[in-house]
């Protein structure tokens, strides 16, 4: 990556991470994928009960596979056999120790902005597990927050609809509809402004371009 590049990432995460504090939450900057990885291995305990929502950042950096090799205990909802058995594991991780997923925007001042389908992820951010981690690329940095939900509605949305056998004019068009279909993944949006819990949420910034 370009110095110049790598220059400006660094001094824009040193200003989210400001804000994330003065929003209670704690943020980390990582300068490779591999730097991320060894942070978030770092804040979570040998034997820690484990799960996450969906998320490309957190697999593009290792850090699922290294949790499900580790000495952990994993609520892995990938390998349910039954959409049963998945909601069964996804119900269970809202009393994990620690909760593994990424973050649709970030504004420059700390806000997070989440838009979910099923909403297992964003209620997990909300409540229920004792720790949050968030594995978010710079790409993902947002001047406010509007400029944040039009990056849901028209980048990540209609990215995130062609990884599932769905049918959405996102999907078809590559731009948001603001639909209704019955198979939208945009149906619950979720600011977090601000963390009751102290060191709950933390953020890794990654100095690279993660997810969608």
């Amino acid at each position: 990556m370009d110095t110049n590049i790598l220059t400006r990432n660094e001094k824009l995460a040193q200003k989210v991470i400001k804000g994330l504090a003065s929003r209670n939450m704690t943020g980390h900057y990582a300068a490779s994928k591999e730097v991320a990885l060894r942070l978030a291995l770092e804040l979570i305990q040998i034997g820690s009960t484990i799960g996450w929502g969906g998320s490309a950042s957190v697999n593009e950096i290792g850090l699922k596979a290294a949790v499900c090799q580790g000495d952990y205990s994993v609520l892995n909802r990938d390998t349910a056999q039954t959409p049963e058995a998945r909601r069964k594991i996804e119900l269970a991780t809202f009393g994990a120790d620690c909760f593994l997923c990424s973050s649709n925007a970030i504004t420059e001042d700390g806000i997070l902005v989440n838009m979910d389908g099923y909403a297992n992820r964003v209620a997990a951010i909300c409540f229920g597990p004792k720790k949050v981690i968030m594995i978010v690329g710079m790409n993902k940095i947002c001047k406010d927050v509007d400029a944040a939900v039009y990056r849901l509605r028209n980048v990540a949305a209609p990215c995130n609809a062609q990884r599932f056998p769905i049918e959405t004019p996102c999907k078809a068009n590559g731009a948001c509809a603001d639909c209704k279909s019955p198979e939208t993944i945009c149906c619950q949006m979720v600011l977090t402004r601000f963390s009751r819990i102290p060191d709950r949420i933390h953020v890794i910034l990654v100095n690279d371009t993660l997810g969608y």
